[in-house]
């Protein structure tokens, strides 16, 4: 029940704002408030209760939903089924402590069409949300779009002069992902006759790996968009240019990360042999991201595009990481998943703070600050030390997992991406010294405002998240390590078929066979 509660109250503060009068901006940013902090509450109490090896079953929702014709006898029946496991509890957690700040952060930039925002802010947790705790693929495709849906609309109407363009690009991305995933989907509706995650986990990985890997690249097609992964990064800095503030903080602390954690689920637990034998190409696409995304952010003008392109870079260390399928790298790209949402997200705050004073983020047009707005330069001098991996911040733990993850199996790919942090650090600093530094050449940057209380309070939560990590990583990665420990389980195995197979020896099936 308290999965059912989680996943669902976000949509009935939807309908709550639906139902106050117009003109009513106040009641419905209280009421949006109010229920993402419900929801926050209702996370931390899964994320204190939750204790490694723990059942699925414990927290398990199981009913019946509808039939779909299949290869077998009998219909497929596919079942409303939500579970919480160490593969999701930490997306979960995040995802439900970020919403109250994003919807804080409203009250300095939505002033137009506050009920509709709202609304679409609640459809799109719900739709996150249980993206993250769906354990059947038909149910886990329905959330997905669902939480799509309202970023195309929060992008379209409230976003950038270019906003149009980000939106019509953001649409056919996902949109051609989101196809090639149904299909893949639908197939194995039809050849296996379950959509239950767990089942087709015991299935997909006795298969051979040359039917492991047309599942695989149907998935990897559309969460590679998703990321996304080089080449299809390319509606990344236009969709995170043109959205609004709390738009582009939910799509990089959240929505990008549906990518990621579903390479993950589908592509390396449920078929390990097709991770293992697309490893290569993986890992190279990962490592090239974190160069060319962190160059690219090196190349940019306008403050907020720099961050964005910074995403292509620091999700390629997601991607390097999981497909060293190493226990290390699993761990390390698991745990800066959550650590780009709280870094990159509070960049993304900063960066909407002073466009709201300034409404300009040319990086020319900065210069000086820190003398004006101190505690702006505070805030920001922290975040971009904890985004470029500083020993005692967040960044540090799992960028140093991935790259001792990944050192394991590829070391060439893994010296390539520790390059990517030297970048990184250039390109940020670089950033911090044109804002905050220098003299204060443009009049009108010396009668801005310093933070609120309101902005200061609403970051201060992934400050302390950000110190947290940083100083007791194990208080976070313990959570996943049952679930990762099955999925290194199932790659060793498959592994050793490989192994196996390349040096003609009879393959070692009978671990898997008994899984």
């Amino acid at each position: 029940m308290q999965l059912v509660l989680l996943t669902f109250l976000p949509l009935v503060g939807a309908l709550l704002v639906l139902l106050t009068p117009k003109g009513a901006e106040k009641a419905q940013r209280a009421i949006a408030l109010i229920t993402t902090l419900a929801v926050a509450a209702l996370g931390i109490v899964l994320y204190a209760g939750y204790e490694p090896g723990f059942d699925v079953s414990r927290y398990l929702i199981e009913v019946p939903w509808f039939t779909l014709p299949s290869s077998y006898d009998a219909p497929t029946l596919v079942y409303f089924r939500l579970g919480l496991d160490g593969l999701s509890i930490l997306m979960v957690t995040l995802t439900a402590l970020l919403m109250p700040v994003v919807i804080l952060s409203t009250w300095g930039h939505v002033e137009k069409r506050v009920k509709e925002f709202m609304v679409w802010m609640l459809v799109m947790q719900t739709g996150m949300l249980g993206t993250f705790l769906a354990l059947d693929l038909v149910l886990f495709y329905f959330f997905w779009e669902i939480s799509l849906i309202p970023l195309y609309f929060l992008v379209g109407i409230w976003g950038g002069e270019r906003r149009l363009y980000a939106t019509v690009k953001f649409f056919l991305y996902t949109l051609a992902g989101s196809l090639i995933m149904m299909i893949a989907i639908i197939a194995i509706l039809y050849e296996r006759g379950t959509s239950n995650v767990y089942d087709l986990v015991n299935q997909l990985c006795r298969e051979p790996v040359e039917q492991q890997l047309w599942y695989f690249a149907a998935f990897a097609l559309a969460f590679g968009i998703k990321v996304p992964i080089l080449p299809f990064h390319t509606w990344l800095p236009d969709a995170h240019t043109e959205a609004p503030t709390s738009g582009s903080v939910v799509l990089a602390g959240v929505l990008l990360k549906m990518g990621t954690y579903g390479l993950l689920r589908f592509c390396i637990h449920m078929l390990p042999g097709a991770a293992v034998a697309a490893q290569p190409v993986m890992m190279a696409l990962g490592a090239i991201g974190i160069v060319y995304g962190a160059l690219l952010a090196w190349a940019q003008t306008d403050l907020k595009r720099l961050i964005a392109c910074s995403s292509v870079s620091h999700l390629g260390y997601v991607v390097l990481g999981l497909f060293a399928l190493t226990p290390a790298g699993l761990s390390g790209g698991m745990l800066q998943m959550v650590n780009h949402g709280i870094s990159t997200g509070l960049l993304f705050l900063l960066v909407g703070m002073i466009y709201e004073r300034r409404h300009t983020r040319a990086l020319e047009q900065f210069g000086g600050i820190a003398t004006v707005m101190p505690v702006f330069a505070l805030f920001w001098v922290f975040t971009v030390l904890s985004s470029v991996g500083l020993p005692g911040l967040n960044g540090f733990v799992g960028e140093y997992l991935i790259l001792l993850g990944s050192f394991q199996s590829a070391p060439l790919w893994s010296v390539i991406g520790l390059s990517g942090v030297i970048f990184g650090a250039v390109y940020l600093l670089m950033a911090t010294r044109k804002v905050l530094f220098g003299s204060v050449t443009i009049p009108a940057n010396r009668t801005l405002a310093d933070l609120n209380g309101r902005e200061i309070a609403l970051m201060l939560p992934l400050v302390a998240l950000a110190i947290w990590i940083g100083v007791r990583p194990t208080d976070f990665t313990r959570k996943a390590e049952p679930g990762l420990a099955l999925v290194s389980q199932r790659v060793l195995e498959a592994q050793q078929v490989r192994t196996a197979s390349l040096t003609n020896e009879s393959p070692l099936t009978e671990g898997v066979a008994a899984r």
